[in-house]
């Protein structure tokens, strides 16, 4: 029975999930922006659920996650990307999440215009919007 319960806790031990590192959880996320028609690369941080307007589109992050400098990065960022037409209608184009060190997997994609996630932080030089 000693042999059995001991098997039975070295199985548990093996097939326990292994543990995730912790998210932080970051109030400002940096994006970069392409504009396709000049060829600017423009670098801009958003507060969360502050509203940035980069050309024609809206960019709103909801939250932006790292890791502990100890663990493998992973930095993502759930966000809201409307586009503004001329008439000054408003249309969400995007909605999920985009990761820093894939930024091809979920970028914006617009005719005109790309955005992609570039990091997460804890403060900017960007004064933070007012309440």
């Amino acid at each position: 029975m000693k042999r059995f319960a001991a098997a039975l806790a070295m199985l548990a031990a093996l097939s326990a999930a292994p543990a995730l590192a912790a998210t932080i959880s970051n109030p400002v996320a940096t994006f970069t922006g392409l504009d396709k028609i000049t060829a600017r690369i423009t670098t801009f941080d958003v507060y969360m659920n502050e509203t940035v307007q980069f050309g024609a589109l809206q960019v709103t992050p909801r939250v932006c996650y790292t890791r502990p400098s100890t663990e493998i990065q992973r930095t993502s960022v759930f966000v809201e990307v409307d586009q503004v037409s001329l008439q000054g209608t408003v249309k969400r184009i995007f909605t999920g999440w985009m990761f820093a060190d894939a930024p091809a997997l979920n970028a914006v994609d617009h005719p005109v215009y790309d955005v992609w996630l570039s990091d997460c932080k804890q403060s900017s030089d960007v004064p933070p919007p007012k309440p």
